[in-house]
């Protein structure tokens, strides 16, 4: 929220107190806590009618250091919180020298001087400041209207840039913006978002975490151009900075801190194809949807099922509309036979036709207002309910629903919505209305995901989840929500894409060709191998179909191809998806990420790397010219086999089947055989790619389950390569890149993936 008008005013009714000394300090062994008074404190006299500031400063883990201001105490704490499983006892140590007291935790220092006007000071390993929350950076702050908010700034330096703070479809680079975390069913076309996350990410190499599942409003060098600031109309603010030095230590650091995602299974990375949502489908829809991506060679992992499954006005009540679905159970089980995945749509709204309606009220299992009535409205579906998550009975009631399904053979479900929630109604645990309306989404993810594991064990349970906040990146995968079918939109996606890997998600996908509306077949077949070049890969659409023949026979071409593709590449994307759930960093990264130290990579928001080695840059245009940014080093198009040197910016042409994807210089790039599905045996006739500037380089290549399946190491010694693996039962091949021999079970030969 802005107080201010402009920087020497605040705006009309507004009155801001701000920490200016420290009046007292107590100080243990692993943290301490400071006294600020809201003014100079000349005599005695100074200290009536005035106002304390408590300033908490502890570390909740290594290399994070938290900072908890509270003006009045007494304020009954209701709920939610985020629970942080990272949330433990630290090797923090407070060091006092003179009138300077630091805390230390791993790279990190905070560092407050009582001789010196405040201010809380953050540096890093070798004593440089990172932030610094200086005389404005600590305050509470009253509105004309009674509202109380606690606020802090931290400040920016000479060309930092700030990123991060969920899925937004905004510009990539924050600064300059005033963004509201709060949850919103808005499109990818504007400054809502569907996931919020108080996370940022500084290019200075550190992270601000802030700790309130509520809204939180952040003014990213907008209101003071020099600081970011962020509040909260509450009596207590907690934040975390938390260390780097690089971006990818900052997210290892969060995620260990909120939590690590959950390794999806490797049949989730392949192709998924919906019904749509409003098109008319019965059985035979499915069929022929089936049967014409078999006859054309497409390979298919995973069939949808969206809203229309079940019968019209009786959202949600998971029964199968008899008229248009009348033997299920006999229908799936003819998909699973073709080797099929099944997802179904579900939602947490319950519509008053649905039998599920009065369940939920006999129950007690549904929303309530101040008054004891549910909370109705007919917006989405009619005399809409709300399941209430926080009743742990309503979470079993709700699992109980969908347990029926799981057992007539679906594997996985969409769990859409979850951001119209209001503020005006009582939860059953009494949490705070205005705290619970971001953090519903994450009970609700939590409750499906949670009996998937159950139904389906470790390693099977996915979600295609729309909605989340801090922590959600626990139930992948996430996809970006309701789009144009437009290259606009095709790039806005990715803005969004890159935004939330930047927050601590390790998986995402989008809707291939837009959701709304139906895309020229040029969009179609530009978005289909962006699309398959994304973690995850679903063809999506609202009012017409997305089968690839309905955009002429290219398009079916390129999507043979590029699933062909994508197939070949799941023992490096399941490599790179294994570091994910181990270090948080995504498979999905913006360049910055791996290049922190190119300054041209800062910015880029039209080229990602899919994993550490693999750069793509999508075509947003018909005629196919795209411009992209190769870092320092000799890269190879993985298509074509070309080199090119970096450092460079190139403007290429590509036809629909291609596009900019280079393979990093010094890589070992592991592909598999089998281009029919994703779950195979990828070790069976593995090859390694070995590109220039490689030296000496191991390969873990994990299997289906994400265990460690065979480690190779390739070593080059002058003009020769050579390799050696721990697999000694399969052999692999060796494709040298820019000539030279190889030695060992190996073939040579340039890059030739299609």
């Amino acid at each position: 929220m802005k107080f201010t008008n402009g920087f020497w005013l605040m705006r009309e009714g507004v009155r801001a107190s701000y920490a200016t000394e420290v009046r007292d300090l107590h100080v243990s062994a692993d943290h301490f806590t400071a006294y600020a008074s809201v003014k100079r404190i000349e005599s005695r006299g100074d200290t009536l009618n005035s106002a304390l500031i408590t300033v908490e400063c502890f570390s909740p883990a290594e290399g994070v250091i938290g900072v908890r201001l509270t003006h009045h105490a007494g304020k009954a704490h209701h709920g939610p919180d985020f629970v942080l499983p990272g949330d433990t006892p630290s090797a923090a140590t407070v060091r006092r020298e003179g009138t300077v007291t630091e805390l230390a935790t791993g790279p990190l220092t905070l560092r407050l001087d009582r001789a010196a006007p405040w201010a809380l000071e953050f540096l890093d390993a070798h004593g440089r400041p990172l932030t610094t929350a200086g005389p404005k950076g600590t305050a509470f702050v009253t509105t004309a209207e009674g509202a109380h908010h606690m606020a802090a700034q931290l400040s920016l330096g000479v060309g930092e840039n700030v990123y991060g703070l969920g899925e937004r479809f905004t510009p990539f680079v924050k600064n300059g913006q005033t963004v509201d975390i709060w949850q919103a069913d808005g499109g990818t076309s504007s400054e809502q978002a569907y996931k919020n996350i108080p996370f940022y990410l500084s290019s200075r190499g550190y992270g601000v975490f802030v700790n309130h599942p509520g809204k939180v409003s952040f003014e990213v060098g907008s209101e003071s151009v020099g600081q970011v600031q962020f509040s909260v109309e509450d009596q207590t603010l907690e934040y975390y900075v938390v260390a780097g030095p690089t971006p990818k230590d900052v997210l290892t650091r969060y995620t260990a801190l909120t939590g690590r995602p959950a390794l999806p299974p490797a049949w989730s990375f392949g192709l998924w194809l919906t019904t749509s949502f409003t098109t008319p489908y019965d059985e035979a829809t499915v069929t022929a949807f089936v049967d014409g991506m078999a006859e054309r060679g497409i390979p298919l992992s995973v069939f949808h099922f969206d809203c229309f499954w079940m019968r019209e006005y009786q959202w949600s009540d998971f029964q199968w509309d008899p008229e248009t679905f009348p033997d299920p159970a006999g229908m799936l089980a003819r998909l699973k036979e073709r080797g099929l995945k099944i997802s179904m749509w579900i939602n947490p709204y319950i519509a008053q036709k649905s039998t599920l309606f009065a369940e939920g009220l006999a129950g007690d299992y549904l929303v309530k207002r101040p008054n004891g009535d549910v909370w109705q409205w007919d917006l989405w579906q009619p005399g809409m309910a709300l399941v209430d998550f926080t009743n742990p009975e309503a979470r079993t009631w709700f699992q109980n629903r969908l347990r029926p399904l799981l057992a007539q053979g679906v594997d996985c479900f969409k769990t859409d919505f979850g951001e119209r929630v209001p503020t005006d109604v009582v939860w059953h645990d009494g949490s705070d209305p205005e705290r619970m309306h971001n953090y519903y989404t994450h009970l609700y993810n939590q409750t499906v995901f949670e009996l998937l594991l159950k139904e389906r064990g470790m390693g099977e349970a996915v979600l295609f989840a729309r909605s989340a906040t801090a922590g959600g990146q626990q139930f992948p995968v996430h996809w970006g929500g309701d789009c144009w079918a437009s290259f606009e939109a095709m790039a806005e996606s990715l803005r969004g894409g890159l935004s939330l890997s930047l927050s601590g998600f390790g998986f995402w996908s989008h809707d291939i060709g837009g959701f709304e509306g139906t895309p020229d077949p040029a969009v179609f077949k530009r978005w289909l191998a962006f699309g398959l070049l994304s973690s995850h890969s679903r063809l999506h659409g609202n009012e017409s179909y997305r089968v690839p023949w309905e955009f002429g026979e290219e398009a079916v071409d390129v999507a043979r191809r590029f699933t062909e593709l994508k197939h070949r590449l799941m023992p490096y994307l399941y490599g790179s998806a294994v570091e994910a759930r181990a270090t948080g960093v995504p498979v999905m990264r913006p360049m910055l990420l791996e290049f922190p130290e190119d300054p041209a990579c800062r910015t880029l928001d039209r080229q990602y790397m899919l994993g550490p080695d693999l750069l793509v840059a999508p075509v947003f245009s018909a005629d196919g010219e795209v411009e992209v940014y190769l870092p320092a080093g000799e890269w190879t198009h993985l298509l074509t086999g070309e080199t090119v040197s970096g450092p460079v910016w190139r403007r290429e042409v590509h036809g629909f089947d291609s596009l900019p994807l280079y393979v990093r210089p010094g890589t070992v790039l592991p592909m598999g055989a089998d281009e029919q599905r994703p779950d195979g045996d990828w070790l069976q006739d593995l090859t390694l790619l070995v590109t220039p500037g490689t030296v000496d380089r191991t390969v873990t290549v994990p299997d289906t389950r994400g265990e460690t399946g065979a480690v190779y190491r390739v070593v080059r010694t002058g003009g020769e390569v050579r390799a050696t693996t721990d697999d000694t039962d399969r052999p692999f091949r060796l494709r040298l890149v820019g000539g030279g021999s190889a030695e060992g079970r190996t073939e040579v030969a340039v890059p030739a993936p299609h």
